[in-house]
């Protein structure tokens, strides 16, 4: 399928370049991640995608490593969808009004959390650091702190989707 800029309603030629030279595809190069984003104690998030750096209207892209035995407070995104890619590491997620409910993640696995969902972080590790990607519906920050008494032990639940029903592994 090509793409027609004429079809544009707006025009992307800079000074005589070519159209989408510099509003096409950007490339965000590993080493020039924007580390200044808010921080959580034992986490540190760096924006690659964002409206400041490429002009993302409808999302945010970064990286999140959580420190050896590391977790955040139970919070929630509001309107925000969340998804989170683990690409070293384990991570246990716990959600719910009391935090009830458990699962595990690791190396290549996503994690969806839907909006106003509680949930909080953890790095299911005493010694290795966990590292993702982590993907939000818009660029704004959003992130609602919650009082919330944990239950003690939370409810293992397995994935399960329509075409997965009586869940995955």
């Amino acid at each position: 399928m090509s793409h027609d800029p004429a079809a544009h309603d707006h025009d992307h030629a800079h000074d005589g370049e070519p159209a989408w030279k510099h509003d096409g595809v950007r490339v965000v190069p590993a080493d020039r991640l924007d580390t200044h984003t808010a921080q959580t104690p034992g986490m540190n998030r760096a924006a690659a995608i964002d409206f400041a750096r490429v002009g993302a209207q409808k999302l945010w892209a970064g990286t999140v490593t959580i420190h050896a035995n590391a977790k955040t407070g139970a919070h929630h995104h509001g309107h925000l969808e969340s998804v989170i890619y683990v690409v070293r590491g384990k991570a246990r997620m716990r959600w719910g009004e009391r935090l009830e409910f458990t699962a595990e993640a690791g190396p290549g696995d996503f994690i969806y959390v839907p909006p106003y969902v509680p949930h909080q972080e953890i790095n299911a590790s005493e010694t290795e650091a966990l590292e993702c990607v982590l993907c939000r519906s818009d660029g704004q920050a959003v992130a609602i702190n919650l009082d919330i008494e944990p239950v003690e032990k939370p409810e293992s639940v397995l994935w399960v989707d329509p075409t997965h029903p009586q869940g995955g592994v």
